[in-house]
């Protein structure tokens, strides 16, 4: 038997907000959270703005040792999953810890304290002063093994690495995991600190991010003609996933159902994707299909559309070959806009997204969005400028990484 799966908490860290509620009401407001970098000098680059986590201080949510012993991107994850854990309520003492476990998510890991300390041995005498935190504060699993030490959670706990599918792979394994009764309770979500001269560096040799310098907070411009590259975000999105049955017994808001989520690879180029959407389109066929919905069921999607030229038309063509040119009550919407690219955070923050969306009954906007590409179909409706009023009962989140990824989630009112 197969049970179901609901979200009974949320956390959020991001540009546009240091928790959930506040992230949400910016994210439906359209506040851009873009801004010249101040983490470091960006004057050498191509890009030099981003959308970076304000005015935050990790001291303010963690003690000094924990401090001592993580990069930026667990610091994130420990507050969004701090947040999320408290939103839900559930008491440890009432369950067995080993039905809690952890599956998060992140595409890079410590670069933070990679460059730091790469930095300071190549600059040094030659010997070797690496710190004994390193390694603990560097690999990518450090973030779930925090968040289990630092709650007591001692079932399943790994990490997940799709690029920037990465949280929406890890929300998968969630829920495949308790569906199949093998945990009562997940923390799950994804993070990233990926704001530092080598990774952002990296992606601006790559030319794909966007060169408006001169206006930061317009640059993401999703489906527009005149869009020229995605803007690098960072933060984290936590959500407590749990059994149906076992959240009700104990009385627990839901937000939620998932009741699909499927994964599948392009197979065509390291860092971009078919330019027809086939495994795109794939993935959500299959998301609709384990939920016994079609396209046609949908009312919200919040797309992956990053900003880029041949990212955004060949999810257009996905969800196209879905409707087969038929209009439908779907409205879309992509809120990298607004957020940045989250990067490995940002299928968690968008999961949110939804899942509020459907508790409020609005659809947030895509900013920035002043002429649609006119290669976007007249039977799709983007939602651009302002948030919409609608009735949200069924809303899908996309997420696609270098690689190949896809990975999709599908949620439903309880």
């Amino acid at each position: 038997m197969l049970h179901r799966v609901v979200v009974t908490g949320i956390g959020a860290l991001t540009p546009v907000g240091h928790n959930a509620p506040t992230f949400w009401q910016n994210v439906v407001n359209g506040e851009s959270g873009a801004a010249t970098i101040t983490k470091f000098d960006p004057t050498l680059f191509r890009t030099q703005f981003a959308c970076e986590i304000k005015g935050f201080d990790a001291s303010q949510y963690l003690n000094r040792a924990d401090l001592k012993r993580t990069d930026p991107f667990t610091q994130y994850a420990l507050v969004a999953s701090d947040e999320a854990i408290r939103d839900s309520g559930f008491d440890l003492n009432q369950i067995d810890p080993f039905e809690v476990g952890v599956i998060w998510g992140t595409g890079q890991g410590g670069m933070d304290v990679f460059e730091e300390q790469v930095t300071e041995y190549a600059q040094g005498n030659g010997q070797p002063r690496f710190s004994p935190f390193f390694i603990p504060r560097l690999i990518p699993n450090m973030a779930s093994g925090m968040i289990s030490i630092r709650n007591g959670y001692m079932g399943i706990n790994y990490t997940t690495i799709s690029a920037c599918a990465t949280s929406n792979t890890a929300i998968m394994d969630a829920f495949n995991y308790i569906r199949l009764g093998k945990a009562k309770i997940i923390i799950t979500g994804g993070s990233e600190a990926p704001i530092t001269p080598a990774s952002f560096g990296g992606f601006s040799a790559l030319k794909a991010m966007s060169t408006h310098n001169q206006n930061p907070a317009s640059a993401s411009r999703p489906f527009d003609v005149d869009r020229d590259g995605f803007v690098m975000g960072e933060g984290a999105g936590a959500l407590v996933l749990e059994e149906y049955n076992h959240a009700v017994k104990r009385g627990a808001r839901i937000y939620g159902e998932i009741t699909g989520a499927a994964m599948t690879a392009d197979a065509y180029h390291m860092t971009a994707t078919h330019p027809e959407g086939i495994g795109a389109a794939k993935a959500m066929q299959l998301a609709l299909e384990e939920s016994a919905l079609t396209i046609a069921d949908v009312d919200y999607l919040n797309t992956h559309a990053t900003s880029t030229q041949v990212g955004d038309l060949s999810e257009i063509k996905a969800v196209t070959s879905l409707t087969g040119g038929e209009k439908t009550k779907l409205q879309i919407s992509a809120t990298k806009s607004i957020t940045g690219h989250l990067m490995g955070a940002a299928g968690a923050a968008e999961a949110i997204i939804c899942l509020l969306s459907m508790r409020d009954s609005v659809i947030p906007p895509t900013i920035n969005t002043t002429k649609l590409d006119p290669a976007i179909p007249d039977n799709l409706t983007i939602v651009t400028k302002e948030a919409r009023p609608a009735s949200v009962d069924v809303a899908m989140s996309n997420t696609f990484g270098f690689g190949g990824h896809n990975s999709i989630v599908v949620f439903q009112k309880v």
